[in-house]
């Protein structure tokens, strides 16, 4: 198909039945349309015509056999003298006219009808042929054609016409829709927006060549909004990123006294600037300063002072205990001694709106860590009792020591427990640690064990109590 959407057709050659003088019709093509270069073929801008057959004249003269030719006129139908038949027009050629014009009429009329079915047939046809065709109005993206078009509905012209539609485009009529001469066909495509509207994202299409038109195609109200470009900004097929904020009536509490004003800021510190309210110091307000504003909303502003105070409380210590069976039953011995931790705790101490609150914590930091305490738990069973040494009187030795203290420790730290042990001592009567830490009974064990080696001379000023 050619972009006129019709066939050219060559010329067709002289078709002469009747010899020179018969009628000639062509194909040749002649502008058609409002297109220079929209043709169609010249049969279907002109009638046909078919030129009668021309029949011989009747009263021509025909010589006779062996005389001379006369030569005179026939008259016609009419009356009207015939052409003239030359006096020496003889032999073949004479005959081969004389043989024409014997010639029946119902023998003409019968060669004659196959070219007449022909012509039928062609005229028949090129009815059929401009029945098909449709002179069709497209418009896409507002540039408008009329063309001519066999196609029988929309989707089949688009394709014709090699217009590429999507899913976001819009087409009037829609596709499928069947086509008619003087049909209009309108196609917009559709352009992505990345819109941002009042703080909420959205990705829309539409089919508007600007800022100003898309908003109105999505129905944003623009009147007082922000907007990140120019309303008479074009709108590509690549799309664009749009920020809009509209127009909203919000109101501000400060300081005793309420303003309400229309506004499209962009965060709630822009709102309270607008109002001509300062924030100083510790001040606050009851919705976050970055959050969006609403239409509506009410945002109060709270004056704030006080102060902080730092408070310091020990975290205790936990205790680890070890069974060890080379102590004596009911001997406990700290290996290691636990340590408290030191927590700091930082309180506000607030005044809003000149209303003291109650302390709150604001901050809590552990500054030293607690260490725990490890002690060994002795399992050895008790020992039997030295003979020699059970009867002495072990009470008063060990009240004139140590004021019958088994944790006793002297001034200078050598000595220690309920007989004030040396540590070198109590290690050489097979006691572990230190003696303070031995259970009263493995004390008094140990003693009698050193009495039954050195009598009374470890105790020089109270050994005297054990007989006492």
């Amino acid at each position: 198909m050619s972009k006129s959407q019709y066939e050219t057709f060559e010329t067709w050659g002289t078709y002469d039945p009747y010899g020179p003088g018969a009628s000639v019709y062509t194909a040749d093509t002649q502008p058609y349309g409002l297109y220079e270069d929209t043709y169609r073929p010249a049969y279907e801008a002109q009638a046909y015509f078919v030129t009668e057959p021309v029949l011989p004249r009747q009263g021509v003269r025909v010589p006779q056999a062996g005389g001379a030719p006369q030569a005179r006129s026939a008259p016609d139908e009419d009356g009207v003298p015939g052409p003239e038949v030359p006096a020496g027009a003889g032999g073949r050629a004479a005959r081969r006219r004389r043989g024409r014009c014997a010639e029946r009429p119902e023998s003409a009329v019968r060669r004659l009808l196959p070219q007449a079915l022909v012509v039928a047939f062609l005229a028949g046809g090129t009815t059929a042929f401009v029945a098909k065709d449709k002179a069709v109005e497209l418009t896409v993206e507002g540039k408008q054609r009329t063309l001519h078009t066999f196609a029988d509905d929309v989707s089949e012209l688009l394709a014709e016409e090699r217009v590429p539609v999507g899913a976001h485009d819009v087409i009037a009529p829609a596709p499928g829709t069947a086509l008619a001469s003087g049909d209009t066909v309108a196609v917009r495509y559709g352009r992505p927006v990345r819109l941002t509207l009042d703080g909420q994202q959205h990705e829309v299409w539409t089919t508007a060549h600007t800022v100003e038109g898309a908003l109105d195609e999505l129905g944003v109200r623009a009147e007082g909004a922000y907007l990140s470009t120019s309303r008479s900004r074009n709108i590509g097929r690549a799309g664009l990123t749009l920020d809009v904020r509209t127009e909203r009536a919000v109101t501000v509490m400060a300081d005793g006294r309420t303003r309400t004003l229309r506004t499209n800021a962009a965060t709630v510190r822009e709102v309270i600037e607008e109002a001509g309210i300062g924030l100083h110091g510790q001040d606050i307000t009851s919705v976050p300063l970055d959050s969006f504003p609403r239409d509506g909303q009410t945002v109060t502003v709270l004056r704030v002072s006080g102060t902080r105070e730092i408070h310091d409380e020990q975290i205790p210590f936990a205790v680890e205990r070890a069974e060890d069976p080379t102590l004596f039953k009911g001997t406990e011995v700290v290996v290691q001694a636990g340590r408290p931790g030191l927590r700091r705790d930082t309180y506000l101490l607030r005044i809003v709106n000149g209303v003291r609150e109650k302390p709150r914590r604001e901050t809590s930091e552990v500054v030293r860590k607690p260490r725990k305490q490890i002690v060994k738990v002795g399992t050895k069973p008790l020992p039997p009792s030295v003979a020699g040494a059970d009867h002495l009187n072990w009470h008063g030795l060990a009240a004139c020591e140590s004021g019958g203290r088994p944790t006793a420790v002297d001034p200078s730290g050598t000595y220690g427990g309920l007989y004030q042990f040396d540590t070198r001592t109590w290690h050489s009567l097979g006691g572990n640690g230190r003696p303070q830490d031995a259970t009263a009974e493995e004390q008094t064990f140990r003693a009698k064990k050193l009495y039954t080696r050195r009598g009374s001379t470890p105790w020089p000023h109270c050994g005297a109590k054990l007989h006492g």
